[in-house]
Parts: structure tokens; sequence; C-alpha cells
């Protein structure tokens, strides 16, 4: 399983950091892409970076429920204040990308980084 420093995805995507700069050492070793939250739930999401393009406080909450710490927001959306304040109180490192989210997702697959199995899928490997 290949490990990726958030440091490095971020210059692969050309990210601009607004939260946990600090903390770009971190690694993360699978990808998860989507806009509906509901989504994420159904995943395997340990050590997952997840993309999107929504910049709410319900992302912050899933991301929170899920135990992922790594958020990238594509398409240039910028995260408000209250997201970021949610965010920092849960340790999480806020990125953006200017990317859409097929780009950035194809961009961090050539790397190596793979997408998260659901976990019945994990289950059976």
């Amino acid at each position: 399983m290949i490990k990726v420093k958030v440091q490095e995805i971020l210059e692969m995507l050309d990210c601009q950091c607004y939260l946990g700069k600090e903390d770009l050492d971190r690694e993360v070793y699978k990808a998860f892409g989507c806009d509906l939250m509901s989504d994420v739930l159904a995943f395997d999401t340990d050590k997952t970076l997840l993309l999107t393009g929504l910049t709410n406080n319900q992302v912050i909450r899933t991301a929170e429920m899920m135990d992922i710490s790594v958020i990238i927001f594509v398409r240039g959306k910028k995260p408000t204040k209250e997201v970021v304040d949610l965010a920092k109180n849960n340790n999480m490192i806020l990125l953006s990308t200017k990317h859409i989210l097929y780009t950035a997702c194809g961009i961090l697959y050539e790397k190596g980084l793979k997408g998260v199995p659901r976990r019945e899928e994990e289950q059976n490997i």
C-alpha cells in the first residue's frame, strides 16, 4: 500500500492550504472523491483523503465521523471561516485546488494513490 505525504499532494495538485500547514507531513493511503456525503459513510476511510466540491459544515461533520483528517476542496472552492474553525477543532488539514474533481482524482491515482474499497469488497479480498 502506497503512503503519500500531504505535502506531496499539495504540490501535485497545486493546492492552497487553509488549515494544517504544520501537519503537511501527515500521510494518507487512499483517496475518495464525492459531493454526496452519505456515500462517504459506505466506505472504509482509514487514512483517507477526501476530495469534494462542497464547502459546508456537513463535510467536516462527515469527515469527523469517518476519521478523515485531510480534505481537498476542488474547483477553486474556499472554505468559510466557520468551516475552518470547525475543522481546526478536529485537527484537520484543509486544502483547495483549481482542478475539477475528476482531474484531481486522476492525478492522485496516476501517482499511485488508490481509491477506497466498499467495506464488503475489502472483506472479500
